[in-house]
């Protein structure tokens, strides 16, 4: 299988960083095919809006930014990884310019190839979730229709062996 992770911390070795690395090597030791991109560190900007992609552009985004590169693994993945410390109750904002820009490539549906997600949170209070919560069910469950693999966030009991397990089941 195809993954696609998209990690949304700038902070290299925190908490996000360390899910998505047992992630990777449990997925990767099960013969999985894992991309992992650090939306933080890319140029990529808000969406405009301009619906350029749902007429001339036939599903292609007006806009020449690093997103191209995401764009194209997306073509083909079949599972979806969001990763992100949450800020003030949500996604962070490089994560949530990148799912915006998925507009144009998943609107109105997901590519046939992508049939899971699955959604790694940190945070320094444990109640601080429900944002993210509510974009994931009603976004990606909801919306697009994908099979939900789990939310896991730091403050959950084994979270680093529910990971592995999530993975190594794929």
């Amino acid at each position: 299988m195809k993954i696609l992770v998209l990690n949304g911390s700038p902070r290299p070795n925190g908490d996000t960083e360390k899910m998505i690395a047992v992630f990777r090597e449990s997925a990767e030791k099960n013969g999985h095919h894992v991309v992992c991109f650090n939306v933080c560190r890319m140029n990529i900007k808000g969406c405009l809006a301009c619906e350029y992609c749902h007429g001339k552009g036939q599903g292609t985004c007006v806009q020449k930014d690093d997103m191209q590169e995401i764009y194209k693994e997306l073509k083909d993945t079949q599972m979806l990884v969001l990763a992100a410390p949450i800020y003030y109750h949500g996604i962070s904002g490089q994560l949530k310019c990148a799912i915006d820009r998925f507009y144009s490539a998943l609107y109105p549906t997901a590519p046939k190839s992508l049939k899971k997600v699955a959604m790694f949170l940190s945070s320094g209070d444990p109640d601080m979730y429900d944002g993210a919560r509510f974009s994931y069910k009603g976004d990606f469950l909801g919306y697009l229709g994908l099979e939900g693999c789990g939310i896991f966030t730091n403050h959950d009991n084994d979270v680093v062996e529910r990971i592995r397990k999530m993975a190594s089941s794929l």
